[in-house]
């Protein structure tokens, strides 16, 4: 296919994306994976992180320049004098920040060199205290366009004067769809890895151990809908709850039917593995693991945390943030219906295929770097036809 139709440019672009850091996170993941795109659709990428270190499998061909960057004014002054060098040598016609700091500094490279064009995307629900706003606002005009990975966010951020409405688009995040769908023989192989006999019921949640994610709610949720040793609760993740997480289950009396699996690295089989899927959290941004599950076919109960809605609404079962009543009822209810449920496994890998595939949002985002590479910064932003469809 063309690459310029649809308005996706045909001339190779040099697209500069800046991050915070590249830790095993979504929107460290998330850079990756549009990093990977455009380098499939020939376009030259680099990647530029204010902190060390990298936990994720970047493409060949992509540049990348790891800072240190410290929270003292002349460290981060040193920091952007980095990054201001790297921009002069390399030339990028597009910088894409993501999250909240790389945000910010990105807007003030703008003031220490010339940029074709600057975009900065949010990635979370809860970007931060008054401060934090304040420094959003103050530094709007620096930036072309501000978007947010989810509608939730969107409006929070309007809310909070962080930005206008007229400055501020919902691009949801995207992820390879190809690596997640219904597979028969892997589901099979991984429930008895993990030790499941042909009878038994497995609900997964996968995430970092942090209050954020509300993991005690859906313990204490899981005791509440008072299964039998048939149904087993299997945590996927790391983080600083452990213990606590550990406890709670011990407290219920759970100890061999809650099982915190720790670090995996085999999530696409282990939603293979599920028969339902259940996010518990009280803030997210874009939680792309719930795509990812019902991709995978699998059913999904989740809180209507920022970023859900979208993903789940038709094809999965919300229910209200903190409420473990209602999230125990929804998981009773959802084992009960089975792994067909009311929508089948190919219907939910449909709906999520269609709407949040990596390479559909790459392409999104190319035509909104055109459109902006060419025209320069506007005075004011309606919703780019690039990205009309997600209004």
């Amino acid at each position: 296919m063309d690459p310029s139709q649809n308005g996706i440019p045909a001339v190779p672009m040099r697209i500069m994306l800046l991050i915070t850091c590249l830790q095993l996170g979504g929107a460290e993941q998330q850079v990756a994976a549009l990093a990977m795109q455009y380098r499939l659709l020939g376009h030259a990428v680099s990647v530029v992180s204010l902190m060390p270190g990298c936990e994720l499998t970047l493409p060949e061909g992509v540049e990348v320049l790891m800072l240190n960057m410290r929270k003292t004014p002349a460290a981060l002054l040193g920091t952007l004098m980095q990054i201001r060098r790297f921009v002069l040598r390399w030339r990028p016609d597009i910088v894409h920040s993501h999250l909240v700091h790389a945000n910010l500094m990105a807007r003030l490279l703008t003031r220490v060199c010339t940029v074709p064009a600057t975009i900065c995307t949010a990635h979370n629900y809860f970007e931060g205290g008054a401060l934090r706003m304040l420094g959003y606002r103050l530094t709007d005009r620096w930036a072309d366009l501000t978007t947010q990975v989810s509608e939730e966010g969107r409006q929070r951020m309007i809310e909070v004067r962080a930005a206008p409405a007229s400055r501020i688009v919902y691009v949801p995040n995207g992820f390879d769809t190809t690596r997640y769908r219904p597979s028969a023989g892997q589901r099979s192989d991984t429930r008895a890895e993990l030790g499941l006999r042909p009878g038994d019921r497995l609900i997964l949640n996968v995430g970092r151990l942090v209050p954020d994610k509300a993991q005690t709610t859906l313990i204490d949720a899981f005791a509440q809908a008072s299964f039998g040793d048939d149904t087993v609760l299997m945590i996927a993740g790391e983080g600083p709850q452990r213990d606590a997480l550990a406890r709670r289950i011990e407290q219920h009396g759970l100890t061999g039917r809650v099982i915190l699996l720790g670090k995996r690295m085999d999530v696409p089989a282990l939603l293979n593995a599920a028969d339902l899927f259940v996010l518990s959290s009280l803030i997210e941004g874009m939680p792309l693991v719930v795509g990812e599950a019902l991709a995978s076919g699998c059913p999904v109960v989740a809180t209507d945390a920022s970023g859900v809605p979208a993903m789940v609404r038709g094809i999965g079962t919300l229910v209200p943030r903190g409420d473990t009543p209602a999230l125990a009822r929804a998981i009773r209810d959802a084992v009960s219906q089975g792994r067909g449920g009311p929508v089948d496994e190919a219907a939910r890998h449909e709906h999520i295929a269609t709407s949040f595939n990596i390479r559909c949002i790459a392409r999104d985002w190319l035509r909104l770097y055109a459109s902006y590479a060419r025209a320069g910064a506007p005075a004011q932003v309606e919703v780019p036809d690039a990205v009309a469809r997600y209004r």
